[in-house]
C-alpha cells in the first residue's frame, strides 16, 4: 500500500458525474466547486461517525470550553486520470499531527526523532538549569542578604541625616541665644567650635555613607556570581532558540506545481513582516497541496470549512466555507500555486463597471449620493473606479478630499460628499463630534426574538487574516451599536442599526457574533454565507448643513427593502 492509498479518498457517488473545473480554485475568494462541496460533505459525514480519536468540537448541547477546527478538502486527479480527494485539518487535532485519513503536516514538529524535538529538549535542559539556579538556597540567601543590607543602609543613613539636621538646628539656636548674652570674643570662640562640629558631622556622614555603600557593594557582588551565570544561560537559551527557529525556516520547505521548492523563511522574507508568523504552514491548504505535489497528484479544486463551535473572538459558522487566511497562507500559497492554472482573482475585477452613481441631493457646497453595493467609496489598491473618482471626473473644479465618510465596498446607501475643502472640514467636525445621525437596514440570517437592544463588542483587525475583524476585550477599540427589529420574514429578520462608533466591519461583526445578534447579514462573504449581495444599506442620514445651519435628512432611494422582501 502506498502513501497515496492511505490518504486518497474516493469521491461520493453523487460527485462522479460532475465535470471538473477548467482551473484550480483561487483560495482567497471563492465559492467552492460542486466537486469540492461533495468531498467536504463526505468528510463531514465521517466527522459525525464514531472515531478512533477523541476531540470536543463543542457541538453537543451545553458543551463549554470547546471549539471547532478548520478542515480542508482537495480534489485531485491521479496519474491514471481518476478523481479523489485528500483531507486535512489546520494545526493539531486531538493533540496529534497524524490522524487516520488526514494528510500529514508539511513538517512534523512533534516528531520525537526530528531535529526540532531534539533542539527543544536541549533548550528545555538550559531552562531547567536556570530554574535550578533561581530556586537554589544560596541564590535566595544572597538575594535576601542584599535586600536586607539595602534596607539597613537606608535606615542608618536616614537616621544619621536626621541627626545631622537636628544638630544643625541646635547650632543655629545656640548662635541665636549666644548673640544675646555673649560679647564679641566669646561669640567668636563659640562660633568656631560650632563650625568645627558641623565639619565633623559632615565628614562623619560621608564616612558612614562610604562604609554602608561598601557593604551593599559586597552583597551585590555575592549576588552577581549567581545572576551573571543566570544571564549567561538565558543568553545561551535565546541563541539556541533562534538557531532552532532559523533551521525550521530553512528546512520547512514547500513545493509548487513546477517542482520548485522554497523554505518558510525565504517565502516570508519578501513580506512586510519579514519572518513567518506563528503557525505558518500548518493550515489545511498548504498541507493538502504539499502532499499532492509530493505524490504526483494534480490539484483540481479546494474547499475549507469550519466544523464546530467558534472561538470567543472570531466569527466562524459551523459548516460554512472560508477562504485561506491572508497573513499566514497568502505568501505560502503564492509560491505553491506557481505553475498551476488558477481562477483569476475576482478582487482585481472592477465591481462598479456598468453601475450608476445616483445623486440624491446637490447644492453649491455638497452632495448626497446613493452608492450601489460592490462599489468602492475611494480608490483601492488595485481598482481606481470609486465614488471619489466618479465625483472628481464629474466636478473637476471641486477641491479637497471630497469624501466625508466611507461605506464598505459591499454596503450600499447614502454617502456625503463635500465640494470644497472648507465644507469638508465642517462636515467632518460633525462626524468627530458624533452629531451626524445614521441608520442602516440589514437582512440577517435568522429570527431575532427580542425587539431592540445595544451591542457593545470591542473590535480590532485580525493580524493574520485581514480585512477580517475580531472581538478583543483587551486590545479592541470601543464599538457600540443600537438595533431594533423592523420585521420578521420566516427564517430572516430585517433590523435597523444605529452605529454609535465607526469601526471597520462593525455592523457585520455585531450582527454575526454570538454575543451580538448571533445572526450574520445575508450575503456576508466574510462573516456569514456568500450571496448575490451583502444585504446592508445605509438608508438614512441626518446632519446640519455647514452653510445654512439647516438640519437636513435623507432617505435612500435604492430598492433595498424591495430586495429584502423578495430575498427570503
Amino acid at each position: 500500500m502506498t502513501a497515496t492509498d492511505t490518504y486518497l479518498h474516493p469521491l461520493p457517488p453523487e460527485a462522479r458525474a460532475l465535470t471538473p473545473p477548467p482551473r484550480f480554485t483561487f483560495p482567497f475568494y471563492y465559492r467552492p466547486h460542486p466537486l469540492a462541496v461533495a468531498a467536504a460533505r463526505d468528510l463531514q459525514r465521517e466527522l459525525q461517525e464514531p472515531r478512533s480519536w477523541s476531540y470536543g468540537f463543542g457541538l453537543d448541547e451545553g458543551s463549554t470550553g470547546e471549539k471547532g477546527k478548520m478542515f480542508g478538502v482537495l480534489v485531485v486527479r491521479t496519474g491514471d486520470g481518476e478523481l479523489g480527494y485528500l483531507a486535512a485539518y489546520s494545526g493539531k487535532l486531538a493533540d496529534s499531527n497524524h490522524l487516520p485519513g488526514f494528510v500529514p503536516p508539511v513538517y512534523d514538529l512533534l516528531d520525537e526523532s526530528g531535529f526540532y524535538r531534539r533542539g527543544e529538549q536541549e533548550v528545555d535542559a538550559v531552562t531547567q538549569q536556570i530554574e535550578a539556579l533561581e530556586t537554589a538556597d544560596d541564590y535566595r540567601t544572597a538575594r535576601e542578604d542584599l535586600e536586607r543590607t539595602i534596607r539597613e543602609t537606608d535606615e542608618a543613613l536616614r537616621t544619621e541625616r536626621a541627626a545631622v539636621k537636628q544638630a544643625k538646628a541646635d547650632r543655629k539656636r545656640k548662635r541665636e541665644e549666644a548673640a544675646k548674652t555673649l560679647d564679641a570674643q566669646q561669640f567668636a570662640q563659640l562660633d568656631t567650635e560650632l563650625s568645627a562640629e558641623s565639619i565633623r558631622r559632615s565628614y562623619g556622614l560621608k564616612d558612614l555613607t562610604r562604609a554602608l555603600r561598601h557593604r551593599v557593594t559586597l552583597a551585590e557582588e555575592r549576588l552577581r556570581t549567581f545572576t551573571d551565570r543566570i544571564e549567561q544561560l538565558r543568553e545561551l537559551r535565546r541563541n539556541m532558540s533562534n538557531d532552532l527557529q532559523q533551521r525550521i525556516f530553512r528546512e520547512y520547505t514547500f513545493l509548487n506545481a513546477e517542482g520548485g521548492e522554497r523554505g518558510l523563511g525565504s517565502i516570508f522574507s519578501d513580506t512586510v513582516m519579514g519572518v513567518p508568523p506563528a503557525g505558518a504552514g500548518e493550515c489545511a491548504a498548504p498541507k493538502l497541496l504539499q502532499f499532492a505535489y509530493a505524490n504526483g497528484l494534480h490539484p483540481v479544486a479546494l474547499a475549507e470549512f469550519w466544523w464546530g463551535q467558534a472561538p470567543a473572538s472570531e466569527i466562524r459558522q459551523h459548516g460554512h466555507y472560508y477562504p485561506a487566511c491572508r497573513g499566514k497562507c497568502e505568501p505560502i500559497l503564492g509560491h505553491m500555486l506557481e505553475g498551476l492554472a488558477v481562477d483569476p482573482n475576482p478582487l482585481l475585477v472592477n465591481p462598479a463597471r456598468g453601475k450608476r452613481l445616483d445623486i440624491v441631493y446637490e447644492d453649491h457646497d455638497l452632495l448626497v449620493v446613493d452608492k450601489p453595493h460592490e462599489f468602492l467609496s475611494v480608490p483601492g489598491k488595485h481598482i481606481e473606479d470609486s465614488v471619489w473618482l466618479r465625483i472628481r471626473q464629474r466636478y473637476p473644479e471641486a477641491s479637497g478630499p471630497l469624501i466625508v465618510h466611507r461605506l464598505d465596498m459591499s454596503t450600499s446607501g447614502l454617502l456625503l460628499v463635500a465640494k470644497r475643502q472648507e465644507i469638508h472640514k465642517k462636515l467632518q467636525r460633525q462626524f468627530f463630534r458624533r452629531t451626524v445621525e445614521k441608520r442602516y437596514v440589514a437582512l440577517v440570517d435568522g429570527v431575532i426574538d427580542t425587539e431592540r437592544g445595544t451591542i457593545d463588542l470591542p473590535l480590532r483587525g485580525d493580524l493574520v487574516d485581514r480585512p477580517r475583524q475580531i472581538v478583543c476585550p483587551d486590545h479592541g477599540k470601543v464599538a457600540r451599536t443600537h438595533w431594533a427589529v423592523r420585521r420578521r420574514n420566516g427564517t430572516t429578520t430585517v433590523v435597523d442599526l444605529w452605529p454609535l462608533t465607526g469601526r471597520t466591519h462593525q455592523l457585520r461583526v455585531h450582527c454575526a457574533h454570538p454575543a451580538g445578534l448571533g445572526a450574520s447579514i445575508v450575503g456576508d462573504d466574510l462573516y456569514g454565507r456568500p450571496g448575490d449581495r451583502l444585504y446592508l444599506q445605509a438608508d438614512w442620514i441626518a446632519f446640519v448643513h455647514p452653510t445654512t445651519k439647516e438640519r437636513m435628512e435623507f432617505n435612500s432611494a435604492l430598492p433595498f427593502l424591495t430586495e429584502v422582501s423578495g430575498a427570503d
